[in-house]
């Protein structure tokens, strides 16, 4: 059953893709505020197809403290279905992604219509330079940035190496960090096909002040308090050290 729920979660997936795919950058045509609006839709049909195909749910602890200014978001980053959690719920952003993602065809294109950062992880200092500067300019028109600090995907237990990209961009500007944890690999896996019915568990933190400071100091605030919530989440997988 898992495997039929899978299928046919990749069945609607690529259809609706497509199409939203082809219509953010159409849509960027009557501004910057319509391309926003249709890939917010995009991610909500496919939050609304997972949980209907797949049958995976999501409960919310938290939103009380979402800000009414932008912030900076960095979530743990396990799976496919944050990305999409996080574009479909929280307001108006960009991402801080790597450049190859707007090589895929529809993918690529809404993200390049919805202002997208796009860094090539290998350049170090540049890479961050590029963040703040493009950053400071998605702030200032009042979007979100959106980060995952370890880069990539992780396997559930694990943790990655956090970047100081997103903290880096906070202290400059003054904007707050929403962290994000959460235990979507538990039903999603990293690179998986087969997916898992079940309730995704997401933890919203307190925003975490970023004026006055440095970023290698926030990025380890940042990084204690999500692997912590994470290990409250399934103490059986973070008991190691």
């Amino acid at each position: 059953m898992t495997f039929l729920r899978s299928l046919l979660f990749l069945i609607g997936a690529v259809p609706i893709t497509a199409v939203f795919g082809i219509g953010v950058p159409i849509s960027g045509l009557f501004g910057k505020r319509a391309a926003l609006w249709m890939a917010r839709e995009w991610a909500r049909w496919m939050v609304r197809w997972c949980e209907w195909s797949c049958g995976i749910r999501y409960e919310v602890h938290g939103w009380e403290n979402v800000p009414k200014t932008p912030a900076v978001i960095m979530a743990k980053h396990q799976s496919a279905w944050e990305t999409l959690f996080i574009e479909a719920t929280f307001p108006y952003q960009c991402w801080i992604i790597k450049r190859e993602l707007l090589w895929l065809p529809f993918v690529g294109w809404g993200l390049a219509a919805v202002r997208s950062i796009a860094i090539d992880r290998k350049s170090g200092v540049a890479a961050r330079e590029q963040i703040v500067q493009q950053g400071m300019q998605r702030i200032a028109d009042g979007l979100w940035v959106t980060i995952f600090p370890e880069g990539t995907r992780v396997r559930v237990g694990k943790r990655g190496r956090y970047g100081i990209g997103g903290a880096t961009l906070a202290t400059r500007t003054g904007t707050p960090i929403m962290p994000v944890a959460h235990n979507a690999g538990e039903f999603w896996g990293r690179n998986a096909f087969r997916k898992h019915a079940g309730t995704v568990q997401v933890v919203i933190g307190p925003p975490i002040e970023t004026k006055g400071r440095d970023a290698v100091s926030v990025t380890r605030e940042v990084e204690e308090w999500i692997e912590g919530e994470m290990v409250k989440l399934n103490p059986e997988r973070y008991a190691g050290p």
